[in-house]
């Protein structure tokens, strides 16, 4: 694949990201309570019109994160794609499977940037406009994980999503340490 294939490739997967997880229900697309909407309306429209059907198939399979899924409608046969998690607004089917027990999952991983650490350190990971906070699957085989009674989902992409407390935010106590990664330096919690 040449540079400009590659450009062009990150050009519409930011686009249907954008699109996908914020913008659907404001553009008039007609989402299904899964995040679903057909392709075909999605090239209709015109941030989309300069792409086809083989260039969204082509950024679904090659995303490394797998930030998008297609599927064939059941009834009418049409492509349907929709972002797997990340969404800002309430998808009442999105299929997140719940995590019951937490020794499958006893460490998960929040990545930001440590001019953020002195208001997470007091306030806690937000889900801002997001739905859920995103986490990255720990290392398995560390224990002591505490829930503190948050829910915890499993998305299609393999991101863990909490929905935080009834303000959206995951407090600080449930930290179990914060790690600067460039410098590799222990960040205290407190």
């Amino acid at each position: 694949m040449s540079r400009s294939e590659r450009s062009r490739d990150v050009h519409l997967s930011k686009k249907l990201t954008f699109v996908l997880r914020h913008k659907a229900v404001e553009l008039g697309f007609d989402i299904d309570s899964g995040g679903f909407i057909n392709v075909d309306d999605l090239l209709a429209h015109p941030m989309f019109s300069h792409f086809t059907v083989g260039d969204i198939k082509r950024v679904v399979t090659s995303n490394d994160k797998q930030r998008f899924s297609l599927k064939e409608h059941p009834d009418s046969k049409k492509l349907q794609i929709c972002a797997n998690q990340g969404h800002s607004f309430q998808l009442p089917d999105l299929e997140l499977v719940s995590i019951t027990d937490p020794t499958q999952y006893p460490t998960v991983i929040h990545g930001t940037y440590l001019k953020n650490w002195d208001s997470i350190k007091l306030q806690g990971l937000s889900r801002m406009k997001r739905t859920h906070v995103h986490f990255a699957q720990g290392e398995p085989g560390e224990n002591g994980v505490i829930s503190g009674g948050l829910s915890f989902f499993l998305s299609k992409n393999g991101v863990i999503l909490c929905p935080g407390d009834e303000n959206g935010l995951i407090h600080p106590r449930y930290f179990k340490q914060v790690m600067q990664t460039h410098p590799r330096e222990l960040l205290s919690c407190t």
